[in-house]
């Protein structure tokens, strides 16, 4: 039997104060699959690990199927963990680590017809036999995942998976997870920093940062309509373009977002989403673009609702069934230091920032770079000035998909058609303002 979970306001803090995951809240139906997705270190596995058990809940609720369980020991959880490492037994064969949990659970009953019946599932009938030692990555992943599927749990946890495995292996093992949960019809939350298992596995996924959740929704919610700079930046390949631009919305003429050295004007009559801009007149803003929202076309081609801008030929990526071109626009590509934070800083942690050791401050600033060359949005209260381009940063501004057949060459001055239907707008907390958020802001908090 499949169960529901729900997290109520959960929070996990270790014995020196540091809070890994903070007023975390999820309901997981029956029979959902559910990614936790966000890069190293967000809280991912912490969450997993206090639903199954493993760790203790600081703060907040848990219930399955409705139920308080925080005090629950997790042999009563009926759970499944599948672990990043396999954590096969090395001197048990194949059949001997997916009968173990069934030894303990049942210790007057033969395991083997369930060993068998489970084996037969994932095709690994001529594994039982061999110890870990003999099996490729592959294979001891499927052991693995016969070992939780063997013991018929309510839910199936598991912690990065396919991980340790090559390109080739993971996309086929991902497909075999997909279809053995949704055979199975058991509720499983799955965690990873891919975002390409987050997008083809869930039925939702969630976006952690900071141990904060950023957003919860359909992989096509998420990617499509992202709450906030962070999600935009993280979930989608190649990385959207996040660009610095100014609003400017004169009462007597047409309003355009300024990116520098060119800029974008709203076609008129403008639309709800681009008429609600108008608060953000004479602010700087980042304006997000993904690949697809840009091509590569004569200005006599713009369709209703695309603009003309042009770009410099930086730099060619060629994928096969398509080419990454890298534009140098003249824009700003949008660093700004606060923009991955989970909450706004408040002064007084901004003053601990300062003040902290040297190891804090190398923390921080690694932190920074795991989650790659998009920076964070800096407090309105702070000096808005361009910084340097990070270390490692690609060449150009602006990133295109386009097919192969388009002949390019480094230096090329090439007109771009903007899909402005597709444009998004964040303002300096790194909120989303464009398409319009579900809930507006009340003007009297």
């Amino acid at each position: 039997m499949t169960r529901a979970i729900s997290l109520h306001d959960v929070s996990k803090t270790y014995t020196r104060g540091a809070r890994v995951v903070d007023r975390l809240s999820l309901d997981i139906a029956p029979g959902e699959f559910l990614v936790l997705l966000g890069p190293s270190g967000c809280g991912k596995s912490t969450v997993l690990r206090m639903i199954a058990g493993l760790e203790e809940i600081t703060e907040g609720r848990l219930l399955l199927d409705g139920e308080y369980a925080n005090g629950l020991p997790p042999s009563e959880r009926r759970m499944a963990m599948v672990f990043q490492n396999f954590a096969l037994y090395p001197n048990m064969t194949s059949r001997g680590n997916i009968g173990f949990p069934l030894r303990l659970e049942a210790p007057g009953e033969d395991p083997s017809p369930r060993v068998d019946a489970t084996a037969r599932m994932l095709g690994i009938e001529d594994l039982l036999d061999r110890f870990p030692g003999q099996l490729s990555g592959g294979e001891r992943q499927r052991v693995a995942m016969g070992r939780a599927i063997a013991r018929h749990p309510s839910a199936f946890l598991m912690d990065e998976p396919l991980s340790n495995l090559d390109a080739k292996l993971r996309n086929h093992l991902r497909a075999e997870i997909s279809g053995l949960t949704r055979e199975l019809g058991v509720t499983t939350v799955y965690v990873t920093h891919d975002q390409a298992e987050a997008m083809s596995l869930g039925d939702r996924v969630a976006v952690l940062r900071g141990g904060v959740l950023q957003q919860i929704g359909t992989p096509r919610e998420v990617y499509g309509l992202p709450s906030n700079v962070f999600v935009a930046a993280f979930v989608g390949t190649p990385r959207i373009n996040l660009l610095r631009g100014i609003v400017r919305a004169p009462l007597d003429g047409a309003m355009t977002i300024s990116l520098g050295k060119q800029f974008l004007r709203l076609p008129e009559p403008l639309s709800l989403d681009h008429q609600l801009l108008r608060v953000q007149q004479g602010r700087e803003v980042i304006v997000g673009l993904r690949s697809e929202a840009v091509r590569i076309a004569k200005p006599a081609a713009a369709r209703p609702g695309e603009v003309l801008i042009t770009g410099l030929v930086e730099h060619l990526e060629y994928q096969g069934h398509e080419v990454l071109v890298h534009f140098d626009t003249g824009s700003r590509p949008a660093v700004v230091p606060e923009l991955e934070a989970p909450h706004a800083a408040s002064r007084a942690d901004r003053r601990r920032r300062r003040e902290g050791t040297v190891l804090n401050r190398l923390r921080e600033r690694a932190g920074s770079l795991r989650s790659g060359p998009v920076a964070t949005l800096e407090h309105p209260a702070d000096t808005v000035r361009a910084p340097a381009p990070p270390e490692g940063r690609l060449p150009g501004d602006l990133i295109v998909r386009t097919t192969p057949d388009i002949d390019l060459r480094h230096g090329m001055q090439v007109p771009l058609l903007v899909d402005l239907a597709h444009l998004f707008v964040f303002d300096q907390h790194g909120e989303r303002v464009c398409p319009t958020p579900d809930r507006l802001p009340d003007l009297e908090e």
